[in-house]
């Protein structure tokens, strides 16, 4: 009996975090989106924009 409820509650503090998680990524994403809307997105890599393909 006691291993049930203790399962339960992990269960329950599990759901509760993975919510919590969502909420606050979508808050901090929300106001990324306010503060940065009008900046150019960075580019993840270093390669420059136009390379020539040696194939030309």
């Amino acid at each position: 009996m006691e291993m049930g409820v203790f399962l339960l509650v992990l269960v329950a503090v599990f759901i509760w975090g993975n919510l919590w998680f969502h909420l606050v990524e979508s808050i901090l994403g929300f106001v990324r989106r306010i503060l940065t809307h009008h900046k150019k997105p960075t580019v993840w890599h270093a390669f420059p924009e136009n390379e020539e393909t040696e194939d030309d």
